[in-house]
């Protein structure tokens, strides 16, 4: 037992914990509380970063209303809610893709409604997208470079827009929401704050294990075109942040030294249904 894990322990009082995943970021044990029964301990490691750091406090602040609830806090830890039930990424490989697409919509807007005033020092988008605006062009793949100037482009004009302020829960994706009885709810937010849309961006490039479904000029134009009737966004504003954020997660596949080759098939994707009006 690891003294981070021994210290969670003792300070609230679990029982029976068992191992369940393990990340670049924390680990994850599903433990016992005499309140509230199964739990999920999450452990962060040494040199997490912030947006681990934060997504606790997000992830409390929500407040169990689109996602998981939080029954308590640590520097290095976060007990919450046990989930058991599929994720959304397990309905769209199913091949409900189209139900998938309006769970999530419905959990972003639980995400997204009013309340109290957020945790302090959210990470904003501009900072968010360092990466994208910082990587030498010469590191990309020679014919995706075109495709990264534009993409960039379109990126810093969404950066410079005058958008609302809205916290983000920063990574919503088809794994990050499960189901628990009839809810379905998100878990590890990032914490940050900006355009709403963001939040619908990363859905484009997901689920994963599903290329076949996801590099697909129809469901990109599918998932659009639903997104944008469920959330009244405009269709070319919520591609043009789906546009930024898989050139993002490129850059940051760049400076790990990743492949890009789904991002690149993905921005041509993006890019020619968003010049497409």
């Amino acid at each position: 037992m690891t003294p981070a894990l021994a210290d969670a322990i003792a300070r609230w009082a679990l029982t029976s914990p068992a191992f369940v995943t393990e990340t670049a970021t924390s680990v994850i044990y599903r433990v016992g509380h005499a309140a509230h029964g199964p739990a999920a301990l999450k452990l962060l490691k040494p040199g997490a970063g912030d947006d681990e750091a934060k997504g606790g406090a997000m992830l409390a602040w929500f407040g169990g209303h689109g996602a998981a609830r939080v029954f308590d806090l640590a520097p290095d830890a976060v007990l919450m809610e046990w989930l058991d039930g599929e994720t959304m990424g397990d309905v769209a490989r199913a091949g409900r893709d189209d139900r998938a697409t309006l769970i999530l919509a419905d959990v972003v807007e639980r995400l997204h409604a009013r309340r109290d005033a957020p945790p302090p020092e959210l990470t904003p988008l501009r900072r968010r997208f360092a990466s994208l605006f910082r990587t030498d062009p010469q590191r990309w793949p020679d014919d995706a470079r075109p495709l990264v100037a534009r993409a960039t482009a379109i990126a810093a004009d969404l950066l410079d827009a005058d958008a609302p302020a809205t916290p983000l829960h920063g990574d919503i994706h088809h794994d990050n929401i499960l189901r628990s009885g009839d809810r379905w709810l998100a878990i590890d937010p990032k914490g940050l704050i900006g355009d709403p849309a963001y939040d619908y961006a990363n859905s484009f490039q997901n689920p994963e294990r599903a290329e076949a479904l996801v590099l697909d000029a129809a469901r990109v134009a599918r998932h659009a075109t639903a997104l944008s009737e469920r959330t009244a966004l405009p269709r070319r504003h919520l591609l043009a942040w789906a546009v930024a954020h898989t050139a993002l997660s490129g850059a940051w596949n760049i400076e790990d030294g990743a492949p890009f080759t789904h991002q690149a098939t993905m921005l041509a994707l993006l890019l020619a249904e968003y010049e497409a009006g």
